[in-house]
């Protein structure tokens, strides 16, 4: 609860026991009272008996009966066993509503000089194919999670390595060669990440092929796999690039600009961007002076092959190999080297969070474990913000075999289906054509985003696109309709005496749910925050809209005679959407002023 409930009643609560029972306490835990129970606030009393040796339904009553003699806020209370219940004032509500409404930026924490500074990688792709439906959700998480910091009064630097190098690069490289004849994004017609995709499943399939052919032959499928012609082309294609070899580093480089040139359409579609970027051929080495210093300290340790390890059987973990036999690289190594390099590219750096899927899970206990042992005292501001993957009505996407929902494709139809659904419903006809497309679009990526945001993080979500764009319900276009609704309201409004509800005393029952829950909004930024959850935001922010809209359908808000409690429902109104825009805001979804 973020209406300081405490400051109004800790003193007299203390005063209660310091007269009655001769006692001094001047903590007490107080809770939104249930809804199946008649009350605003309630006080849970077991925490006292252990210093008031009485019945708790006793010692309820008679706190009540104090508050509502010696406290003008409580007009009245009941107790349920050793929980009491207490009905505040309206004035109380109308007095909390005009501290928040004068609050720009209400329940936000702004950035200072002195904001600690937090890291937050997300997106993170190989350059061998577009970005896909999981791609979608590691980025709006990461996105939502890195503004969400930023209202908590966080400086955040949005980052992301890109796996750019490695035997899956090499793959679209080697088809490419082989059956692209000179195919160019241009002369195709097809994005840049798109055309090199089309070349890693081109890849699959012919080494498929190969793999039946040798089989055939009398190899088991074991060694049929491991000896394909296609295969070994792609691991003599990553030697040659590691010994920088002028052709096949020209290729590379070639193909992964047009993959960056469609990484930067797909970002710009979704909604996100980014401060920084470190790519993985720039880092893959990095951590290898961090190995030498962990042998030399003796936290690390090498086998008879040459290869290093780290043995973490006595943390509940096993034995990590951190560089192979022949001195190359793991991805341990790379990550050791990147957390090293971030924090010297950026000294003030408190934090670091991993936005990685929960199959990396162990991946990220070893990395943190591994850096506390270095000695890194930073180690501890790492987090790994882990998610459940996506899954299709279909069923899993394989990159390889050509199944995955790319990003942009989805986008595109959901935008469609928005326009469908947006012309059917009716409502547009003051809109010209550019306004109606971007109107599609924002509801588009709204119903995406919210449907894959308000599901806690740890989730594996079903993603179904005709559920997300539903005009009612748990979604981002009930929401965006809503906020919708409000501003056509103001704008109709005759607003007089913004702010000024001094002779206000009444509210209706609408009005004070309305204001509880406008109320908590501070305290849900904070929570989402540290538990680094968009979903908080997100079901928060339709909760609002649907006390919201029980209170617009049944109070008039324009058509009250009494002028105060006009101005007071219109000011209402426009701190509920102040809000909505506000918090949506943090989830990367925007709110149109007319639908």
């Amino acid at each position: 609860m973020s209406i300081n409930y405490s400051k109004h009643f800790t003193p007299s609560l203390s005063r209660y026991f310091e007269e009655t029972h001769q006692v001094t306490i001047s903590d007490f835990e107080f809770q939104s009272t249930r809804k199946e129970f008649s009350g605003d606030l309630t006080l849970v009393v077991f925490p006292l008996l252990r210093q008031v040796k009485a019945r708790p339904e006793i010692v309820a009553e008679e706190i009540g009966n104090y508050l509502v003699s010696n406290l003008s806020i409580v007009e009245g209370f009941n107790v349920v066993k050793g929980f009491l219940n207490l009905v505040l004032s309206d004035l109380f509500y109308i007095n909390q509503f005009s501290e928040f409404y004068k609050i720009s930026e209400y329940g936000h924490t702004s950035v200072t000089d002195s904001s600690p500074t937090v890291m937050v990688e997300f997106s993170s792709p190989n350059t061998n194919k577009p970005l896909h439906l999981g791609h979608i959700r590691n980025n709006v998480l990461g996105y939502s999670v890195a503004k969400i910091l930023e209202a908590n009064g966080k400086r955040v630097i949005k980052t992301q390595i890109i796996n750019d190098r490695g035997i899956h690069i090499c793959k679209s490289m080697v088809a490419w060669e082989k059956f692209g004849n000179q195919e160019t994004p241009e002369s195709s017609g097809l994005k840049g990440d798109q055309l090199v995709g089309k070349y890693y499943v081109k890849f699959d399939k012919e080494y498929k092929k190969e793999v039946a052919s040798l089989v055939a032959d009398g190899q088991s499928d074991e060694e049929a796999k491991l000896n394909a012609p296609l295969l070994l082309e792609a691991q003599e294609m990553l030697r040659k690039w590691e010994a920088n070899d002028t052709t096949v580093v020209d290729l590379w480089e070639t193909m992964n600009q047009w993959v960056y040139k469609g990484f930067e359409v797909s970002y710009k579609n979704l909604g996100v961007s980014f401060d920084s970027y470190y790519y993985e051929s720039d880092t893959y080495l990095l951590g290898k002076d961090i190995i030498k210093k962990g042998l030399s300290n003796q936290i690390f340790y090498k086998k008879e092959d040459g290869s290093v390890w780290v043995d973490l059987t006595e943390e509940g973990l096993d034995e990590k190999l951190l560089l192979r036999a022949d001195g190359t690289s793991v991805y341990m190594t790379q990550d050791l080297g990147t957390a090293q390099k971030r924090l010297e590219d950026v000294p003030a750096l408190k934090g670091m969070v991993y936005t990685v899927g929960n199959e990396q899970d162990y991946h990220f206990k070893v990395l943190f474990l591994i850096l506390k042992k270095l000695g890194f005292d930073w180690a501890n501001s790492l987090y790994h913000l882990s998610y459940g993957m996506v899954d299709l009505p279909s069923g899993k996407m394989k990159s390889r075999e050509g199944t995955v929902v790319d990003a942009d494709d989805l986008i595109k139809d959901m935008v469609e289906q928005a326009r469908t659904i947006s012309e059917a419903v009716g409502k547009l006809d003051s809109l010209d054509d550019m306004e109606k497309d971007s109107l599609f679009e924002t509801i588009a990526l709204g119903a995406l985003k919210y449907y894959i945001l308000k599901v806690d993080p740890k989730k594996r979500i079903l993603f179904d696109p005709e559920a997300s764009i539903d005009f009612n319900g748990n979604t981002g276009p009930f929401i965006q309709y809503t906020h919708a609704r409000i501003k056509t309201l103001i704008q109709r409004a005759d607003f007089q005496n913004i702010g000024n509800f001094d002779t206000l005393s009444i509210l209706d029952q609408k009005e004070r749910e309305v204001i509880k829950q406008l109320g908590n909004y501070p305290e849900v930024v904070t929570l989402a925050g540290a538990q680094y959850s968009p979903a908080l935001i997100a079901n928060y922010i339709y909760d609002l809209v649907k006390s919201y809209n029980t209170f617009y359908q049944n109070v008039s808000v324009l058509g009250s005679d009494n002028l105060v409690q006009k101005n007071f429902r219109i000011a209402l109104s426009q701190k509920v959407a102040e809000v909505i825009y506000n918090g949506c805001g943090l989830l990367g979804i925007n709110v149109p002023n007319r639908m």
